[in-house]
Parts: C-alpha cells; structure tokens; sequence
C-alpha cells in the first residue's frame, strides 16, 4: 500500500475539517444539544425513566447515533464530490493509487472526523445529565463500525451524486427520519406490537440498540443480532464501493 499518498489525502480531508470547524464541529455539536435540551425538558418531564434509566441519559446514545450518522455520510460524499465537481478526480484515478488507498483515506478521514464528533456530543452530554458505560470496548466498536459503515454509505452518495443538492437526500429524507424512528428518543418495546414488528424492519434501530446496551446493558434487540446487522451493512457497503470501481460507475464520464 502507497502509504505516502494514503497520508497525503488523509491530511488533507483531516485538515479540511479545522478550515470549516463551525460547519464540521461547532454546529452539529449545537444542534445535539439543542436536541438534548428540548426533548429531555419537554418529554423528560412526563417520562422520569425508561428500564430503570433516567430519561435524559436513556437518549444519549441515540443523539450520539443520530450525529454519527449523518456526519458520517456528509463528509463522506463531500470529500469524494469534490473532486467530481472539479474535475481533479481523473487525475487521483490515473494516479498511481489504487482503489483501495483511495477508499482507505477518504473512508478513513469522514470516519474519524465522525469519530471525533461523536466523543464531544458524548462530552457535552456528560455536563447535562450523569454517565456510565458499562462496556466501552462494546461502545468504541460500535462507534468505530458505524462511522466506518455509513463513511461507506456516504462515499457511494458522493460518487453517485451529480449535483450539491443530490448529496443531501439521503441524509435528510432517509437517515434522519429512521433514526428518529429507531428508537433514539424511546424503547421500540413502548410501542404496540403491531408497531413494534414494523420497527424491527428499521435497520437504524439494531446500530442503536447495540449502542445503548454498551451504555446501559440494555437494548430492544440482542446484542448479537445488532452487532451481525452492522457487519451485514458493512459487507454490503464495502461491496458497493468495490463495484463501483469495477464498472465505473459515475466515475467514467
């Protein structure tokens, strides 16, 4: 592997990062608090606890999962986009890289920066409300898994994508409704049954519940089933991607 320009295009994506700390750091951090605040004030009141768990940690993983998600796919798509729009990705294609140091490094740099952004949402939410995690090695994995899996998921979007506004689509319209129906603000089992089967279809909802077992040794499935669901979207993920470069698709105009 070219380790030098592994580095080289991680450095830069990393470094993207600082050059645009409001928009990659400060807002989404404000945003989740803001979550934390308005749900925790207006539904905490009303539901003290969730399985013995107080309501406003019972929603950290889930904020912590929603952030994660979405900062995973937007600075994956973007970070490949980019060079799309400006027509530099022909010469990172005839460059003397393969396909994987490229995955590798745009992959590697979204993850990380989603990486680094879930632990400050995890930090802030320390100032609010008191937290335990019973299984960190549980949580980084899954941490680890789930920014890897949709900096996937995001890098795809960015590939296919053919306009900015194409690269907000599935964030918007797809990622953030499941999550916000996966569980993030309540336990699947406080629906009716009918609701409950529906719920399990919600492949957001495994990514979630595993997070929260970390955190609080409870989940609304087992943590064997959540944790094969992640490795089953990260087969498929990285599947995709080694597609795409097969056939070149969207990459040879």
């Amino acid at each position: 592997m070219n380790l030098h320009a592994v580095r080289a295009i991680y450095r830069f994506e990393m470094a993207r990062t600082w050059r645009t700390l409001m928009q990659s750091i400060i807002s989404p951090v404000i945003s989740t608090s803001l979550y934390f605040v308005v749900f925790g004030a207006a539904i905490g009141s009303r539901i003290p606890h969730v399985d013995g768990i107080s309501y406003g940690a019972f929603i950290v993983p889930g904020l912590v999962m929603l952030s994660l998600l979405t900062q995973s796919i937007s600075n994956a798509s973007f970070g490949i986009y980019f060079p799309k729009f400006t027509g530099t990705i022909y010469e990172l294609l005839s460059a003397p890289v393969s396909t994987v140091e490229i995955v590798v490094s745009y992959v590697g740099a979204a993850a990380t920066k989603s990486i680094l952004l879930g632990l400050i949402i995890l930090a802030t939410a320390g100032l609010f409300v008191p937290l335990h995690v019973e299984h960190p090695m549980w949580m980084a994995l899954f941490l680890v898994l789930t920014a890897v899996t949709f900096s996937l998921v995001g890098f795809i979007i960015g590939i296919w994508a053919d306009g900015f506004e194409k690269l907000q689509v599935v964030p918007l319209l797809i990622i953030t409704p499941l999550t916000f129906l996966g569980g993030s603000f309540y336990s699947i089992d406080m629906l009716p049954p009918a609701w409950q089967t529906v719920a399990l279809f919600n492949p957001v909802v495994y990514l979630i519940s595993g997070f929260r077992w970390s955190f609080y040794g409870i989940a609304d499935v087992g943590l064997g089933v959540s944790l094969g669901m992640t490795m089953a979207f990260l087969v498929v993920s990285l599947a995709t991607v080694a597609w795409i470069f097969k056939t070149g698709y969207r990459l040879k105009a």
